[in-house]
């Protein structure tokens, strides 16, 4: 879902830097030296799933994954994304070094405000619950990633009010998509690797 580059007014750029500075300190600060595998396995995931995208207008349609991020990783999902979009800008193109920013926000942000409101949801005994929770964790991640994108299109300029909303129908299917995946992965983390999982508090 990157915006490239040359699109966006200044203002825009200006306030998604601000706003992605913000969130990686408070990630960093709050990285646990135990967490640093964890965070470079997810940072490569939200890699690796994001490099097969389908251009749409200013932006583009691909998979994310922040969801499972924001679940496991909390703030510390603003470096692992930031360094995933980096990589990504400077080896494939993929956005750009001046959209870095907003782009960054726009993925990142929506990860860590619904992985804070259902990561609670990942120890519970109900598996219907659990699966519910972590499923709307995914799909409305991606959601919201997509509205976000859409805020920073309109605040550009009016001409882009179609691309916006083209952006947020194309993400509907992309988001049930993600939503079953994100159950997917936290299931078979429960299995295999339970010790990942946070516990029941804050970010």
């Amino acid at each position: 879902m990157h915006i490239s580059e040359g699109v966006l007014s200044a203002p825009v750029l200006l306030t998604g830097a601000g706003l992605t500075a913000v969130g990686t300190a408070v990630g960093l600060k709050k990285i646990d030296y135990d967490q640093l595998p964890t965070l470079g396995l997810f940072a490569s995931v939200f890699f690796v799933a994001s490099l097969i995208h389908v251009p749409l207008g200013p932006s583009s349609v691909h998979l994310i994954l922040n969801g499972i991020c924001g679940l496991l990783l909390g703030w510390s999902a603003f470096p692992a994304i930031l360094v995933g979009l980096v990589l990504q800008a400077v080896l494939f193109q993929f956005g750009g070094l001046t959209v870095l920013g907003v782009n960054t926000f726009n993925v990142a942000f929506p990860a860590v405000l619904l992985g804070g409101l259902c990561r609670n949801c990942l120890h519970s005994d109900f598996t219907l619950v659990r699966c519910v929770c972590v499923f709307a964790c995914g799909a409305c991640s991606v959601l919201l990633t997509a509205v976000c994108v859409a805020i920073c299109l309109t605040a550009t300029g009016e001409s882009f009010a179609s691309a916006a909303t083209l952006v947020i129908l194309a993400h509907l299917p992309v988001a049930g998509i993600e939503g079953i995946l994100t159950v997917f992965c936290v299931e078979f983390i429960r299995k295999v690797r339970p010790e990942i999982l946070p516990a029941n508090s804050p970010a």
